[in-house]
């Protein structure tokens, strides 16, 4: 069956997760805030518009969307471990979608990353999931590789239940993880939707490229700036969530920002499938005479189509990045 929003994110429990967001916003995030430059390329941004008291502005140099001025570090540390909301997408949000994130999402992308390696004829790598949540992707992609991952995973309740699945749980920031803390052997680095929570993402790049090997391999996924939902929807659209999602890369902002970082770029895309069915479900929120008619007129396969389309010239909010160190 065809993969839809509601799939993933079901319209009562997820706005129960974002109104208790909105409540540890005012506990966890005070005033105390720091203006930065574009997260890709480091030039100043321009302010676009406020969502929940936080300020988006975007590069007008690579179209990174990004939250400054931004909390400290030291508020959003203390939101992923002991949040309410956070608690709660443990053991409402994920728990629910666990089976069809599984089928429709979770199984698909380690094929992708399994194939990828058996193209390429890159054998034997363990895989180190990089905030590893709910642990699906880690115990799919250890019976695809024959060998057990490792997950790093910095929530307690997101680690516990982890460790219960029998997984290889290290429960730190990336930030906090040494060489020494990991297996020496030949790895791929996995993240998934992950790049837009990040405070610093430089920071982040930097210490992943510490422990990672010569050789190594990064896959990871993240929200696009210039996806046609995101672009289309802008300050209305739910994936641009506070506190949560702080960085929206795209494809030419992600290969700056890799390259900046001394990685070697292998592939490039956005195979996302459901920017069209976020549309039609936010379509009160469309200004744009053209994707206004199109949601409206459009008939299943025009739409399924032109998602088709979306994704296969890097449109697509969902954008998947393999690099090398």
């Amino acid at each position: 069956m065809k993969l839809k929003e509601k799939d993933i994110r079901p319209k009562k429990i997820f706005n129960e997760f974002l109104h208790l967001a909105s409540l540890d916003i005012k506990k966890y995030f005070g005033k105390a805030k720091n203006k930065i430059n574009c997260v890709a390329c480091n030039q100043k941004g321009q302010f676009s518009f406020k969502k929940m008291n936080f300020s988006y502005c975007e590069c007008k140099n690579c179209n990174t969307l990004f939250v400054s001025p931004r909390p400290h570090e030291k508020a959003f540390l203390n939101y992923y471990t002991t949040s309410p909301s956070i608690k709660f997408l443990a053991t409402h949000l994920y728990k629910k979608t666990e089976k069809v994130r599984k089928n429709k999402i979770i199984k698909p992308k380690a094929k992708i990353i399994f194939d990828f390696l058996k193209k390429n004829k890159k054998t034997n790598y363990t895989c180190v999931d990089i905030g590893g949540g709910y642990g699906i992707f880690a115990k799919e992609i250890s019976r695809l590789l024959k060998r057990k991952s490792v997950v790093i995973e910095p929530s307690p309740n997101l680690a516990n239940v982890c460790k219960k699945k029998g997984l290889i749980v290290i429960q730190k920031f990336l930030e906090e993880v040494k060489k020494k803390d990991l297996p020496a052997v030949k790895k791929i680095f996995t993240c998934f939707e992950l790049f837009e929570h990040l405070h610093n993402p430089s920071k982040f790049i930097k210490n992943l490229k510490q422990i990672m090997q010569k050789g190594d391999l990064f896959f990871f996924t993240t929200l696009s700036s210039t996806g046609i939902d995101i672009l289309t929807l802008w300050e209305n659209s739910r994936s641009i969530n506070p506190p949560h999602h702080l960085n929206f890369f795209n494809p030419k902002s992600i290969e700056i920002f890799l390259k900046k970082n001394n990685f070697k770029i292998l592939n490039i895309s956005t195979p996302g499938k459901i920017d069209i069915n976020i549309l039609k479900n936010d379509q009160q929120f469309i200004k744009d005479r053209f994707w206004k008619n199109f949601i409206l007129n459009s008939n299943e396969v025009e739409k399924n189509k032109m998602q088709n389309l979306i994704s296969s010239i890097n449109f697509s909010s969902h954008l998947m990045v393999v690099c090398q160190k």
